[in-house]
């Protein structure tokens, strides 16, 4: 889809300055991609007290196995 938006020219330099891309395109779309993985993660907050563990879970001897 093809769109005109005018973008901050500060912003956009210093964001080529992360990303290794070469197009104002391929900026944008994989700062979208960003953005969009990044709301899709869980926030680990929420997820506290509604996991429960095992009594006998034990994490030190789960990683003795790595």
């Amino acid at each position: 889809m093809r769109t005109n938006i005018d973008i901050d020219e500060k912003l956009l330099h210093e964001a080529f300055k992360y990303l290794k891309v070469k197009t104002k395109k391929e900026l944008v779309n994989t700062a979208l991609k960003e953005f969009i993985e990044n709301h899709k993660r869980k926030n680990l907050m929420e997820l506290k007290g509604k996991i429960a563990f095992r009594e006998d879970y034990d994490h030190k001897k789960m990683r003795e196995g790595v």
